[in-house]
């Protein structure tokens, strides 16, 4: 099985698209884990890519490509998921973003599509987004959970600030808060007072699950 997760990730890096709509289609006709596809597969073939941009090997058209490739191929997939998830009588709201000062948006996505692959309602706000922003979307939309990623040492702070605003604002109990990013830790996270972080998309899936009372 892990060989066509390989395929998957490949397709991706490739910027195949026509191959990854087949690969995709192909998990739902063999009735594989389709959580695994997206993560093993088209999730990993995306983190490379996003590599692969960081090294400068890929520029924006290589990055924006792959990112497409990905979702079309994962967008096959989630209705078959959200089939599942439809009997559940209670489905969180989760605003997400990348904070402000940063432009990585890889991860988010990836977690993005998890989530909503498992019921969730997402309101992704894309990336470089002020933590006042974040929050008035959380208070417009009547969020249960708020994610925000920081891939960057520098821009971490502004995960801090968003838990600062929010007890500034008397509305911190209002929502459940996860950190996200490579240089987020457990540490960080309780320096921060935020309510949790995951190191991969799965793991957000789970935490979310948890803090909202679905698992």
């Amino acid at each position: 099985m892990d060989s066509i997760y390989e395929e998957m990730a490949a397709s991706v890096v490739e910027l195949d698209m026509e191959k990854a709509k087949s690969l995709a289609q192909k998990a739902l006709d063999e009735q594989l884990p389709l959580l695994e596809a997206i993560e093993k597969g088209f999730g990993e073939g995306i983190k490379r890519v996003g590599n692969l941009w960081d090294a400068g090997e890929f520029f924006l058209p290589e990055l924006m490509r792959g990112a497409q490739v990905m979702q079309e191929a994962v967008d096959i997939i989630t209705p078959h998921l959200e089939e599942g998830s439809r009997a559940r009588e209670t489905k969180g709201k989760v605003v997400m973003a990348t904070i402000e000062g940063d432009i990585h948006t890889i991860g988010k996505t990836i977690v993005a599509t998890m989530l909503k692959a498992n019921g969730f309602e997402v309101i992704d706000l894309g990336a470089d987004v002020k933590a006042e922003d974040i929050i008035a979307e959380a208070v417009k939309h009547r969020a249960d959970l708020i994610g925000v990623s920081a891939l960057l040492t520098t821009t971490m702070i502004g995960q801090k600030k968003i838990i600062e605003l929010l007890e500034q604002q008397g509305i911190r109990d209002k929502f459940k808060v996860i950190l996200g990013g490579a240089p987020v830790t457990s540490k960080w996270v309780e320096e921060c007072k935020a309510d949790g972080y995951a190191e991969n998309a799965v793991a957000a899936v789970t935490k979310a699950k948890q803090l909202l009372g679905l698992s």
